[in-house]
């Protein structure tokens, strides 16, 4: 009978969240609580927030209680993903995130509720936001090997902001710009929206085919590249120095400028020069702090060459205007304090010991990756379709991509990629022994 009771509950809450009776945020009644006015055990009462939340519904916060969790998206955001039902695993899309994140914000809040200079982000700020604010993100370049003056960056209202600015300033539509035929779809959805040419640059086992770049700059009147050159998603290469300086003297050669996406970079530890250090002249860098710290803060930043700044100024204001005050404020404090760094200390760790599970449980597979990323890329076997792998994977409640969101030519492999960041190890391990099974039957 108390097995009856106890499923009853939880189907019952879980209809009444997905239902939206429940609405996201709603605090739970306590474990205690709940066995009480239910006639359960609280062993019982326990299972039944834990079966919730191992659907993806609620999540407990010790201390606090438990809470109902936002369990969709509205239509048309995310990133080329579809949103994903209440207990299906989410391999689509990375937001990474360590323990005790939700506390750090606590904290930071009212740090900052405490701070003399409160009203300053109530009011309109600087359109690269303010010079002290951006002093911090170029000490903070500086650990990662980007050698850039304060004066140098704009803040921006995360990497994709940042991305937009950079192809809003300084191509217009109709402009030819080159990338590799597979690369990631939020630079794909902009240059659409934007009207730009994207002309694929044929990938390699190290990086793009730089032949074919400097072949493709002498055909087509190419404006600039688009290069993911440490950590590249979805591939996860790191160009080697010599590619670095190829491709730059095919930038010089052809006058193109550089967007240097390094979304990823931090999880490598010493990697080549970034591009930026190579070509100073010509090459934006952008990046900002969803991957490091959390998806949710809307930070990001743009560094680029002094003669570019007044036009990305423009961009900013006609954008959004001026950078989000509180959160920048936020994300500096915990630059200059030093959270920031051990945050990427503990992502690119937890980052290896996800490739590591993946590595042994999808032993035999033609996997691409890097040992220290948050995705893979899997090809599958010449007679698999990905959009069939996918629905399989989708009946089994396991939710992956297949190639095309990411793909910029007209030929789209077969193959899926494995967001490895967004779940518990325990989860994990459960996607991807499924993977492995599903996956394994077409070999």
């Amino acid at each position: 009978m108390a097995g009856s009771r106890y499923k009853s509950l939880v189907d019952t809450f879980a209809a009444d969240i997905r239902a939206g009776r429940l609405p996201p945020g709603t605090r739970l009644p306590t474990h205690r609580q709940l066995a009480a006015t239910h006639g359960l055990a609280l062993v019982t009462a326990s299972r039944v927030y834990a079966e919730l939340e191992a659907m993806g519904l609620v999540s407990g916060e010790t201390g606090r209680g438990t809470f109902v969790r936002e369990t969709s998206l509205p239509p048309g955001q995310g990133i080329d993903q579809p949103d994903v039902a209440a207990g299906v695993i989410d391999l689509n899309f990375n937001y990474p995130a360590m323990p005790g994140q939700a506390d750090l914000l606590r904290g930071a809040l009212r740090q900052l509720a405490l701070s003399g200079d409160l009203e300053a982000h109530l009011r309109y700020q600087p359109h690269a936001g303010r010079l002290h604010e951006r002093a911090s993100i170029a000490r903070h370049l500086l650990q990662h090997g980007v050698t850039v003056d304060a004066e140098q960056i704009l803040i921006v209202s995360g990497a994709q902001h940042g991305l937009a600015v950079s192809l809003m300033a300084l191509l217009q539509p109709g402009d030819v710009i080159a990338a590799d035929a597979l690369t990631y779809p939020g630079f794909k959805l902009l240059a659409k929206t934007l009207h730009l040419e994207v002309v694929p640059v044929p990938v390699t086992a190290q990086g793009p085919d730089l032949d074919a770049l400097a072949s493709l700059c002498r055909r087509r009147p190419v404006r600039a590249v688009y290069t993911m050159p440490t950590l590249h998603n979805p591939l996860g290469w790191v160009l080697p120095t010599d590619h670095r300086e190829r491709l730059v003297a095919i930038a010089r050669a052809h006058d193109l400028t550089i967007i240097e996406d390094a979304a990823y970079a931090f999880l490598v530890q010493d990697p080549p020069p970034p591009i930026i250090e190579l070509a100073p002249e010509r090459t934006l860098y952008v990046s900002g702090f969803s991957k490091n710290i959390a998806t949710g803060l809307r930070v990001g930043y743009v560094a680029a060459p002094m003669d570019r700044l007044d036009a990305l100024k423009r961009t900013v204001k006609a954008t959004t205007w001026n950078t989000p005050g509180v959160m920048t404020a936020i994300t500096c404090v915990w630059l200059d304090d030093g959270t920031v760094a051990a945050l990427e200390t503990q992502k690119r760790a937890d980052a290896r010991a996800r490739q590591a599970l993946a590595d042994s449980l999808l032993s035999g597979l033609p996997v691409i990756r890097h040992p220290a990323s948050y995705f893979l890329w899997l090809p599958l076997a010449e007679d698999a379709r990905a959009d069939q792998v996918t629905l399989e994977l989708m009946r089994e409640h396991v939710s992956v991509s297949t190639a095309e969101p990411f793909c910029t030519s007209a030929h789209v492999p077969h193959a899926i990629r494995l967001a490895l960041g967004s779940v518990s190890m325990e989860t994990l391990r459960e996607a991807l022994t499924t993977v492995k099974r599903v996956v394994g039957a077409y070999i």
